[in-house]
């Protein structure tokens, strides 16, 4: 029992990993917005499978929606901070980009406050609190055909300029965007000259070696702030 309750725990994090190291591909080959959507498929489907465990009477089920919930979630990092920030006007995108922190944050307190056994924690009621995972993409589901896609990826990616233009005037409203446009093909000519690091290549190139020292550093004691307690 100890041996499947840690697989189930530490499964989610497994996902993570896949989805993450899957991401650059996908976006590159279906656009954010087409990722994002089917992200959201995948998520309501694993909330499904969840909430239907206790039903099936299946702890695996459980193990299952885990793994998509992981999957969907490593995916979805990315794709969120570029999605907003590249539909983001260029005054605003420091701070859409930052919500996505608080976001995050604010959806593990609601999840733990949610997950008391005076709410849906009890011993009736905790399929609900696992399939409560795909509200919020179905909300994301429901309201993303929406929007355009990004327009960089319009242009960098598909050369499409109109559909380029057409996605900043329905985001950014009627007006002189050209300076947006340029700065796009600035960008796309900068990264036709620059090489794409595998992961293994990053960790091997000693010009990145002491701002990679610095990310693990502040990942690894960031779990000894006491923000989890609180």
């Amino acid at each position: 029992l100890l041996f499947l309750w840690s697989i189930t725990v530490s499964i989610f994090g497994i996902g993570g990993l896949l989805g993450s190291s899957g991401s650059r591909y996908l976006t590159v080959k279906f656009g954010k917005k087409k990722c994002l959507m089917c992200n959201n498929v995948l998520m309501i489907v694993a909330a499904s499978i969840m909430g239907c465990s206790k039903i099936s009477q299946s702890f695996e089920m459980i193990l299952i929606g885990r793994f998509m919930c992981g999957l969907s979630a490593g995916l979805c990092v990315p794709l969120h901070h570029q999605y907003v920030g590249e539909i983001s006007p260029r005054k605003l995108r420091g701070f859409a980009n930052s919500t996505s922190s608080f976001f995050w944050s604010l959806g593990k307190a609601i999840g733990q406050i949610s997950g008391q056994r005076e709410l849906l924690g009890s011993q009736r009621l905790w399929p609900m609190l696992m399939a409560s995972c795909g509200l919020p993409a179905l909300v994301q589901l429901v309201t993303l055909p929406f929007f355009p896609e990004s327009p960089p990826y319009l242009l960098m990616h598909k050369g499409d300029q109109e559909g380029c233009k057409k996605a900043i005037r329905q985001l950014w409203g009627e007006g002189q965007h050209q300076a947006e446009i340029d700065d796009i093909m600035k960008e796309k000519a900068t990264m036709k000259n620059t090489k794409i690091l595998s992961v293994l290549e990053l960790v091997k190139e000693p010009a990145f070696r002491w701002q990679l020292y610095m990310i693990v550093i502040l990942t690894a004691t960031i779990q000894l702030c006491g923000i989890n307690a609180v």
